[in-house]
């Protein structure tokens, strides 16, 4: 009987419990991921932004100020020197070059790459990182630099994910790439693309071309690393990846990618600071101005703004082109000007130099009162607690400094080492300028320049400095005898020696003014008109005389003189101390027909959103009568036609010596137009003034040296027409020149009813020579 064969049977795997524990594991880490996602998005990783944060991002913003034709002046803040702009303000190549470089499918995710994502997991970051320009945003706004541990990184990343995808909820793409240039920071002091493109390129991002953006994108990498300013080579390897990846993803064709990658980066860097820039005074006074008006004016809870980081928007009314035509002015004049102070000032000509009429006491006590004065003393005093015999031994040990020179024409730095007391004698010795620009009719302050260089001399001389005035303080006072005893251009006064007895107007002896130029200086009679041209003393003594000093105060106090003034006669020749500021206010409302408008420099001041937080009211009074300023116009007229500054009309040159040898620079004036003017020369040519006035523009100078002691040892250079004159027909031309600007050129406008002569080539029964017998006249007359 045969064998049957045994059947062997394969026994079948039972697979179904691998399954399950696949679907387990595999649903359970998704759960797990789902659970990990909504821990982090309710807080257990640490606190998550909620949709307020998202729409108001927390962020330091500079207060920016702006210029009345629409220009950034500057900016206060304190670490994020940071402008936001909208995506309408970024040029179309600096957009494309950042998706190129940092996020190539940028339009079509929503916040997270999937594709990124899973191609840095498998390659593990090596061919590149997986964070969207949403995801760099997000740590940027809500976290910062990463953890350093990987638990502590992973749970960051998953915060970043969710406020990515929120943050893409909340924005529109153009909105997230606005905010990711607005929030980088592309270091030195370039807060944002806004800061970046003024700083290193000197041009609003809309102008910022295709390779400058490259760079600036270049720079998100790492701008530490990516410093234009240190490493313009590594830069501009970097750049040049911008330009291939801009030519990978089709943005700029091969030939326009291999041209720029040819060219050098051509910076034109530009360092935005406090101590730096345009209108560096006018800056530093708007700080004080700011600092007043927030006292007065909360936010709506009740908290104070931050000038430094709400992000306020201040409308100025200074102009930026006549801003910077005056600052030209200022750096052209001076430096030639000085010069001749140190060629006249040397050691060898002045043992003393930079004092004039001193005594080695007297220097000392002046240099002794200016040690205590010093920041110098301030800090070691109070900050390193140092005993006074210390301090004062500090001043005469050489110390490595920096010192500002005029080098070439131009405001520069030299590195030295010097005794501290010498570089106090050295600064003292430069002279410094002030010099304030306005519309009459609005009260609008169009230039301001406090001084040489803000960086070394911070005392602004246009509203904190006050100095002599001298005889630009004589219209007033001619002003007062039109407006009160009717007196015309062309009537004349003795032009001959006169004295004030003692015991009138409260002087305590006689008081005998001369003319500039003593004894010789007399003879006949003089108009009013060339009186005032010619800056005569003694008439302008008569005039003061005949209307009461009290009289002229008062009316300079209408005129926005805030000042103290004695009621003495000595006030007619200029003895008051007063500042630029003033004396442009009072002398714009000659040009506009009597009435005193206070000079305004702030417009309007918005937050961040937009929203109108002040709007400045004019503040005007009626002071003078249309007649009695057009008839001190015209007498002011003479000076520039035919006085002390006719070299407006081309009749002189300024001669200067530099290096020893004499030049004569001769500045081009020329001007036709009517002007109105004054010159103003104090005692020992301490102070030399020019205030010019055409119908639409105002303009006041000032020179002279930080102590009265240092000043030219003549007239020829010391004197207000060629101190502070050059300064005023330099910038007047470049105004001029500027058409847009619309300075007027044309005649001062005559009152339909004036019935006082102002023309003296016509002279009719009304002009007379003056009676000079003031006895009759009262002391004070009412205004």
């Amino acid at each position: 009987m045969a064998k049957t064969k045994k059947s062997t049977k394969t026994p079948v795997q039972d697979f179904s419990k691998y399954t399950r524990w696949f679907w387990i594991l595999f649903l359970g880490g998704i759960l797990s991921g789902v659970l990990i996602f909504l821990l982090a998005s309710w807080g257990v990783f640490g606190e998550m932004p909620d949709h307020t944060v998202l729409e108001n991002p927390k962020t330091n913003l500079a207060t920016e100020i702006i210029s009345s034709d629409g220009k950034t002046l500057g900016k206060f803040y304190f670490d994020d020197n940071r402008t936001p702009v909208s995506y309408d303000d970024l040029p179309e190549h600096l957009v494309n070059a950042l998706i190129a470089t940092e996020d190539a499918r940028y339009r079509s995710h929503s916040g997270i790459d999937a594709i990124g994502t899973l191609r840095a997991i498998a390659f593990l970051s090596t061919r590149g990182g997986a964070s969207t320009i949403t995801q760099q945003l997000a740590k940027k706004l809500f976290h910062g630099e990463g953890s350093k541990n990987t638990i502590g990184r992973l749970t960051q990343k998953i915060k970043e994910w969710i406020i990515a995808i929120r943050l893409e909820r909340q924005y529109t793409k153009e909105e997230i790439i606005a905010q990711y240039f607005n929030i980088y920071d592309f270091l030195n002091n370039a807060d944002g693309i806004r800061s970046a493109a003024r700083i290193y390129f000197g041009k609003e991002p809309i102008d910022l071309d295709l390779k400058e953006s490259a760079m600036l994108v270049g720079m998100f990498k790492n701008s530490s690393l990516y410093n234009p300013r240190r490493r313009p080579e590594l830069v501009k390897e970097r750049r040049n990846v911008v330009l291939a990846q801009m030519y990978k993803y089709e943005y700029i064709t091969e030939a326009v990618k291999d041209s720029l990658q040819k060219t050098d980066l051509d910076l034109n860097y530009s360092p935005e600071s406090h101590r730096e820039g345009m209108a560096t005074y006018f800056r530093e006074y708007l700080r004080g101005f700011m600092k007043d008006w927030i006292k007065k004016n909360p936010k709506p809870d009740g908290t104070k703004w931050n000038i430094n980081s709400d992000g306020l928007k201040i409308y100025t009314t200074i102009d930026s082109r006549m801003q910077q035509y005056a600052e030209d002015a200022v750096q052209q004049h001076m430096p030639r000007l000085q010069a001749e102070f140190f060629n006249q000032n040397t050691p060898k000509r002045n043992p003393t130099a930079p004092f004039l009429d001193l005594e080695e006491e007297e220097i000392d006590a002046l240099m002794n009162r200016g040690m205590r004065q010093s920041e110098r003393r301030r800090h070691m005093k109070y900050d390193l607690k140092k005993s006074d015999e210390e301090i004062k031994a500090s001043f005469y040990k050489p110390t490595k400094m920096t010192v500002f020179a005029w080098k070439d024409g131009k405001a520069s730095e030299i590195d030295t080492i010097m005794k501290p007391i010498d570089s106090m004698r050295y600064y003292k010795s430069f002279l410094r300028t002030g010099m304030m620009s306005m519309n009459p009719q609005t009260g609008h302050v169009k230039a301001w320049v406090g001084g040489i260089n803000y960086r070394h001399f911070q005392y602004d001389m246009v509203k904190q400095g006050k100095r002599q005035v001298g005889s630009t303080f004589k219209p007033f006072v001619y002003t007062a005898a039109i407006d009160q005893l009717h007196y015309s251009p062309c009537d004349e006064l003795p032009d001959t020696p006169f004295c004030i007895d003692a015991g009138k107007y409260g002087n305590p002896e006689e008081w005998c003014p001369k003319n500039s130029n003593g004894e010789n200086d007399y003879g006949g009679t003089r108009t009013l008109k060339s009186a005032l041209a010619n800056s005569v003393n003694t008439i302008t003594a008569r005039l003061i005389d005949k209307v009461g000093p009290q009289t002229v105060v008062d009316l300079a106090k209408k005129l926005g003189i805030e000042s103290e003034i004695p009621p003495v006669p000595s006030i007619a020749l200029g003895t008051p101390d007063l500042s630029v500021y003033e004396m442009v206010g009072a002398y714009s409302t000659f040009a506009n027909k009597g009435v005193y408008t206070k000079p305004v420099m702030v417009t309007s001041i918005e937050d961040k959103n937009g929203t109108i937080l002040y709007q400045f009211k004019p503040e005007t009074r009626d002071v003078l009568s249309v007649e009695t300023t057009y008839v001190t116009l015209k007498l002011m007229e003479g000076v520039t036609q035919s006085g002390s500054g006719a070299r407006l009309r081309g009749k002189g040159v300024d001669a200067y010596r530099v290096d020893y040898r004499e030049i004569i620079t001769g500045y081009p004036y020329d001007f036709t137009n009517p002007i109105a003017g004054k010159t103003g020369t104090t005692q020992n040519q301490s102070d030399g003034w020019f205030m010019g006035i055409v119908p639409n523009l105002v303009t006041g100078v000032w020179v002279g040296a930080e102590d009265r002691a240092a000043h030219f040892k003549t007239i020829t250079y010391g004197q207000g027409a060629a101190m502070a004159l050059p300064i005023w027909g330099v910038y007047m031309k470049s105004c001029y020149a500027d058409e847009g600007l619309n300075i007027s050129k044309e005649d001062f406008e005559e009152p339909a009813d004036l019935s006082i002569n102002v023309d003296c080539s016509k002279v009719d029964d009304d002009t007379m020579v003056i009676d000079d017998d003031s006895d009759d006249t009262p002391d004070d007359l009412d205004f």
